[in-house]
């Protein structure tokens, strides 16, 4: 086999997981802002990777400052915002950076109740999902990739499995009953948004998404939890128009009724052993048929279909 030159492919770098963490004190009612920011160009940084030139690397230290210095001077509002903001910053005031990568992860905390009421100053961890956010440049096209992790959710009722082919290996049994448990993690990529991306409310879309796909996991009687996943997706994009396209990764959280006639005991639907794995895997993609897909704003977003 004829083997041509050695030379660099695609590439970027940057700063990984900044920990960022702004307090906003104005007057005696605090507000927290917790983040996870990742930051990583692309751009003409070949002599880099040849020759060990470093003239056109702009350090991962100062990609990390940049994302400090960023939240004092401009805030940080939302996750989507505050990336557009940093991207654009790094590719306009850099002529050789062309594009980029930046992701955040959000951390939600509440205050902590005291004698009934919110504490001015004072925080708890909230244990539910991550909210995660991606922003890609690719030449003059901005893409934003929203979305949630971690976000378990269960229904002891409302959800069935049956009609499934059986042959000598199977030995899963039909049910018309099951608890049906899941952990959703969901990215939805926002279609054409205005050039200054501050006139738009992602907090507000985040919570109205996330509210939606909440309720109708709830509210949906499941056949299958590929099903379930189906109907959050439709719910979201018929409501939400400038959502282009949205894809769930939604692990099947198993729990099976325990044999409890060794002991005597009946089990109606009452006690389950919950099983972390192996677990079933239902990956999908719902989007508006005949719909534009965008593969460079999935392009860094692994574990999709």
């Amino acid at each position: 086999m004829a083997v041509g030159d050695i030379v660099l492919g695609d590439n970027q770098y940057g700063k990984a997981e900044c920990r960022l963490v702004r307090v906003t004190r104005d007057g005696d009612v605090h507000e927290i802002e917790d983040l996870n920011v990742t930051s990583q160009l692309r751009g003409d940084f070949e002599a880099c990777h040849t020759e060990g030139d470093n003239s056109q690397v702009v350090a991962t230290d100062t990609q990390k400052n940049t994302v400090y210095a960023y939240a004092k001077e401009h805030g940080i509002g939302s996750p989507e915002e505050f990336l557009v903001r940093l991207g654009r910053h790094f590719v306009d005031d850099f002529e050789w950076v062309t594009g980029g990568r930046w992701e955040a992860e959000q951390y939600a905390w509440q205050r902590i109740a005291v004698d009934g009421r919110p504490h001015d100053h004072s925080f708890v961890r909230t244990g539910q999902e991550t909210r995660t956010a991606v922003v890609q440049i690719v030449g003059d096209a901005t893409h934003v990739v929203a979305g949630l992790t971690d976000c378990t959710v269960l229904k002891s009722t409302g959800s069935e499995f049956h009609g499934f082919p059986r042959d000598r290996y199977t030995t899963l049994q039909e049910t018309d009953d099951r608890i049906l448990a899941t952990s959703v993690t969901a990215w939805w990529r926002y279609g054409d948004l205005p050039d200054d991306v501050a006139g738009f409310d992602f907090d507000r879309t985040y919570g109205a998404v996330r509210d939606l796909m909440l309720s109708t996991f709830a509210t949906f009687h499941s056949l299958a939890l590929q099903q379930t996943l189906f109907a959050m997706g439709k719910a979201v994009l018929e409501a939400h128009l400038e959502i282009a396209e949205i894809k769930f990764s939604m692990p099947n959280k198993h729990h099976f009724l325990v044999d409890l006639t060794p002991f005597g005991l009946d089990n109606p639907n009452e006690v389950f052993f919950a099983a972390d794995r192996p677990y079933g895997l239902i990956q999908a993609t719902v989007l508006r048929e005949g719909a534009e897909t965008v593969p460079a704003a999935w392009a860094t977003i692994p574990g999709f279909c």
